[in-house]
């Protein structure tokens, strides 16, 4: 499996959210990391087939997934940055609502949803309406949301905002046995997510592909992920 990104940019009007961006992802996980407004959920956006691109392509396996993305839609599991619930709907109906709009069956989708919540930690809550979540038991939702069609790849943007650290590491653990044959894409601005979970960074700022590499080629003498990340945001707001 590969998905290929070549020279993918997104205009809105005078601004450039997405500069001329390539990238090339087979199986693993991708820690994107970049700032807030570093064009991170646009691309993911894009990549998701929510928003269309102004130029350039995306490939997945050789298939124009801007022109025909039908392919890509069936294998796609994605939690954007600002997932919305049914606040009268408890977890399990609407997951078997999603389920639903993603093609399952009622036969698999049932034991799969049961499955899901168990991993996210929300069986205790499952049948509890969806309004009285906290933030992060509602982003556990979307976890599993994304989950549902046991997706080759998964696209999840910020997807620890609101979790507690005990959630944190159960997500960066999920992750990580979901990651083999599967393309994984975390985007995020916090460094600690990448630097536990990732096999591969690329660093984003101002809607360009500044570095990439492995968090341990990325580090080469800075001390830490952390370090080399501010290092070369700054060294681009120089730069621009």
């Amino acid at each position: 499996m590969e998905l290929a990104i070549r020279t993918l940019t997104k205009r809105y009007r005078s601004v450039v959210a997405v500069d001329d961006f390539s990238l090339t992802l087979r199986p693993g996980i991708l820690g994107l990391l970049g700032p807030n407004g570093a064009g991170k959920s646009t691309l993911m956006r894009m990549l998701a087939t929510v928003t269309h691109p102004s130029a350039g392509t995306i490939t997945l396996d050789g298939t124009d997934v801007v022109k025909n993305p039908d392919p890509l839609r069936k294998t796609l599991g994605y939690l954007p940055q600002d997932f919305g619930v049914y606040p009268h709907l408890n977890a399990v109906e609407f997951l078997e609502y999603v389920a639903a709009l993603k093609g399952l069956d009622r036969r698999t989708a049932r034991p799969r949803i049961e499955q899901l919540l168990e991993m996210v930690n929300l069986t205790y809550a499952k049948h509890r309406a969806l309004g009285g979540y906290s933030g992060g038991m509602r982003q556990r939702v979307g976890i599993a949301q994304a989950l549902l069609n046991d997706p080759k790849l998964l696209i999840v943007d910020e997807p620890t905002t609101g979790l507690d650290p005990e959630e944190r590491v159960r997500f960066r653990n999920t992750l990580r046995d979901l990651s083999g044959e599967r393309i994984i894409i975390l985007s995020t601005h916090i460094c600690s997510d990448v630097e536990t979970t990732a096999d591969d960074v690329a660093i984003v700022a101002r809607g360009k592909l500044l570095k990439r590499g492995s968090p341990a080629s990325l580090v080469n003498g800075s001390g830490s992920l952390e370090n080399a990340y501010l290092q070369t945001i700054e060294a681009d707001k120089a730069a621009a």
